[in-house]
């Protein structure tokens, strides 16, 4: 074993120095995938393809979604709204973001997103200050004097370089309890790597390449109870284990059979869903089926029944989220959650198949479940198009926003065509044939290696997408470097107005569990009631891979509004906090204020 991790570490080493040029070739995925240069499951397609090529083959048995239940797809489902319903609308914020955004996380208090992708290239659009080159061969001197992180003002669109020393190729990420980041794993020496990186002026990254025991390249990282995170997979990962302490290291993971039982030919069981349930477990879902599994206790406590349809985890990569968890001002003991997993293909050897240049549409179901019922089931149902390599985002009003992606083929390098342009946005609390609605389309593919930001305005900020091994311009579908910002409908012109404003030096910087707190709202409404005001609280998601990390949206229960003064508009608000950590882990969250289904401003409160 000790033979095959060395020579995945030094092939990779030898192909960056001696073939980097040579990848420019219209024929040297051929080779590349002869000489297995970076393991037997990264394959390489034509990079300068036909994107188009799909349309002109016959592809056999390729099913898509097979037919769901009469119960799960109503006769006659609406996606399209009415006539004069908003869309959302599109603008275009930079056209370089310096590092193709395949991780991104919107970092708290600065209101800067960090992003970064991998420093194997030893390439990006923006280079590190002068003197700050990373050594990469004490014997020839070779540096790599390219920036491969940065922070991307979300106000002015300026970019600050950071310097990364290990790779963070298809790594991990979180908040800490403090609002900073905490990173892990990635390719080579990143491998077995925890960073750390503050939100302080002039702060750079911390690497400590020997914290964790197990390599974790295409891991999860979630956020438990008490503020601390769990690290689950990986590729040849059949573990999971815990963040120690910085500057410390695990001597052993713990493992994770299911993991093993979830793995086939073409793994599929990458970057697991993982999500913090209301009662303390952890609902990690993987390929097809799902467990909880007891952090405390290092047992798994109930088997979930498997979802039909297909596979949903990497490289097939649907999407998942947790749905906004509805508390009120007194809890019951248990409160609901709720899973929605969308998306991925239909078949098992969409990988394989797509080294072969067959690309399968992806899947159009999604499937949604009650995690915390003593029998729980899932429900499914039907989404406007088919979707692989999206991204799911729950925005401050409880709906989720699917975008990015393709509709045929799977995660790799140039597996995918099709392009999914147009996001959906699903209301949770509708009826089923109603819960979907298209929203107006991008212009720029969204591909492998794109990411999303709900931003505090609540636009989303949407980055990244390279299928290619390199930064590789004209390519099929190129390395894309412009950055976006979507606007849900609840932003058209014909509601604004009736968007709530937070009084910032009103608003609480800091809250207790299960206690009653005061905020203030300027409202331009004649009249503003109770039934008509949302209190939301948003953990902001480190987003990868089609993978949401630690996202969570909490709908508040409210005590009462009461108008203040009627002339100035002033409304004051009085709200719960989260019971406990199990419902709301300890961190930065945005603080939104709902009128009327329009979001504020959010400001940032700390809980804990």
């Amino acid at each position: 074993m000790a033979n095959v991790f060395r020579s995945l570490v030094i092939l990779p080493l030898l192909f960056v120095a001696s073939y980097a040029q040579f990848w420019l070739r219209p024929d040297a995925y051929e080779f590349f995938n002869k000489k297995k240069i970076l393991g037997p499951h990264e394959l390489f397609n034509n990079p300068f393809g036909d994107a188009q090529d799909y349309l002109r083959k016959k592809i056999d048995n390729d099913f898509g979604t097979q037919p769901l239940p009469k119960s799960a797809n109503p006769s006659h489902p609406s996606f399209f709204g009415l006539p004069n319903e908003p869309k959302g609308s599109w603008e275009l914020v930079s056209v370089n973001s310096g590092v193709s955004a395949m991780h991104a996380i919107l970092l708290p208090k600065v209101d800067k997103v960090l992003m970064y992708d991998a420093t194997i290239w030893k390439k990006s659009e923006i280079r590190l200050p002068a003197g700050h080159c990373r050594l990469l061969n004490k014997t020839t001197g070779e540096k790599d004097c390219f920036c491969h992180s940065v922070l991307f003002d979300i106000a002015t669109t300026a970019i600050t370089p950071l310097q990364l020393h290990t790779d963070t190729w298809c790594s991990s990420g979180g908040l800490s309890i403090d609002g900073n980041l905490v990173g892990t794993g990635g390719f080579q020496g990143g491998a077995k790597t925890v960073r750390y990186l503050e939100t302080c002026k002039g702060c750079n990254w911390r690497e400590f390449p020997t914290a964790l025991a197990d390599r974790r390249w295409y891991s999860t990282q979630a956020e438990l109870p008490d503020g601390g995170f769990i690290v689950v997979g990986g590729r040849d990962a059949f573990s999971y284990e815990y963040i120690p302490r910085e500057g410390r290291s695990n001597a052993k993971s713990y493992f994770f059979d299911f993991l093993k039982k979830t793995s086939d030919k073409d793994e599929n069981n990458l970057y697991p869903f993982v999500h913090l349930s209301t009662d303390g477990n952890l609902f990690i879902f993987a390929n097809d089926r799902a467990v909880l599994l007891n952090p405390k206790s290092n047992k798994v406590v109930r088997e979930l029944p498997a979802l039909p349809g297909g596979h949903r985890n990497y490289p097939a990569t649907g999407m998942s989220v947790l749905l906004p968890i509805k508390l009120h001002s007194k809890n019951n003991r248990v409160i609901p959650a709720e899973v929605l997993v969308c998306g991925g293909s239909g078949h098992r050897d969409a990988y394989t198949q797509a080294s072969k240049d067959i690309f399968y549409t992806a899947l159009e179901d999604c499937g949604r479940i009650r995690i915390t019922d003593k029998k729980p089931a899932w429900k499914r149902e039907v989404m406007p198009s088919p979707r692989v390599m999206g991204d799911m985002m729950i925005l401050p009003t409880g709906d989720v926003l699917l975008l990015n992606g393709a509709q045929r083929g799977c995660s790799g390098w140039g597996f995918a065509r099709e392009p999914n342009f147009g996001p959906a946005i699903y209301h949770p609390k509708a009826k089923l044939g109603n819960r979907f609605r298209e929203l107006k389309a991008s212009t720029i593919p969204r591909m492998y290696h794109s990411s999303s930001v709900v931003l505090p305005d609540g636009k989303i900020l949407v980055a990244g997408s390279n299928t290619n091994n390199g930064y590789v311009y004209n390519a099929m579908f190129p390395t894309e470097l412009r950055v976006e910002k979507f606007l849900p409908p609840y932003l058209d012109p014909s509601v604004i107005g009736r968007r709530p404003v937070i009084i910032a030096d009103k608003a609480p910087n800091q809250i207790g569990y299960n206690n009653l707190f005061k905020l203030y709202i300027k409202s331009k409404a004649l009249k503003v009631e109770k039934k008509d005001i949302q209190v939301t609280m948003y953990a902001p998601a480190f987003t990868t891979h089609g993978v949401s990390m630690n996202q969570r949206l909490l709908d508040l229960g409210l005590e009462d509004v009461i108008t203040e003064n009627a002339f100035l508009g002033i409304h004051a608000i009085t709200a719960v906090s989260p019971p406990s950590g199990r419902v709301a882990p300890p961190g930065y969250y945005m603080l939104f204020v709902v009128h009327q289904g329009v979001p504020s401003v959010s400001s940032w409160v700390q809980i804990k």
